[in-house]
């Protein structure tokens, strides 16, 4: 029987839970510091950060979705970036990361955001609505993110015109994130 869990904006008292879960999710432990500097993280979209949580509202999963901008040919238009999404290791398989990213998307479309891009393995977000950047004539930022990893999922506010080449902040590269790797 699946568990139960519902989705909600991450609040302060779930910060230490979430660097923990995260680095479990990735073993890795430096996760925690991409998690912490993207919380604070000054942009015209702030960083939407959501936990799923259980009954007794202790973290399962969690997701960010954090600001970048598309170079246009007439201008830097603000999008954000899905990552991290993890989900603790005993309650992956249950829909968490895949409700945590549905919550997300939602809410990003509410606050007007035009596109959610994010690096990662096509087989996993392809079936949850993401799809190959490069067929939108939207560049990668790095050669080294194979075109099929590099996923943008648009939302209402997108338009056909909205091309270029994405760019990440600065936080983004200072943890990895662009440096795509396979395993």
């Amino acid at each position: 029987m699946k568990n139960s869990f519902s989705f909600r904006r991450e609040a302060p008292r779930d910060f230490a839970l979430v660097e923990a879960l995260q680095s479990a999710a990735f073993e890795d432990s430096q996760i925690a510091d991409l998690v912490r500097d993207l919380r604070a993280l000054d942009a015209v979209y702030p960083t939407l950060s959501m936990v799923a949580v259980d009954a007794e509202d202790r973290p399962l999963g969690h997701v960010m979705l954090s600001h970048a901008w598309l170079d246009c040919w007439d201008r830097l238009l603000d999008v954000k970036v899905l990552s991290p999404l993890g989900v603790t290791p005993d309650q992956q398989g249950q829909g968490i990361a895949t409700g945590l990213m549905t919550a997300a998307l939602t809410e990003a479309d509410q606050m007007g955001v035009p596109m959610v891009f994010l690096e990662g393995n096509d087989a996993f977000y392809g079936p949850r609505g993401f799809r190959c950047a490069v067929p939108y004539n939207i560049r990668r930022p790095s050669l080294r993110i194979p075109e099929r990893a590099f996923q943008v999922y648009p939302l209402s506010g997108y338009q056909s015109d909205m091309t270029g080449s994405f760019v990440y902040r600065d936080v983004h590269w200072r943890h990895g994130v662009g440096l795509y790797r396979t395993g």
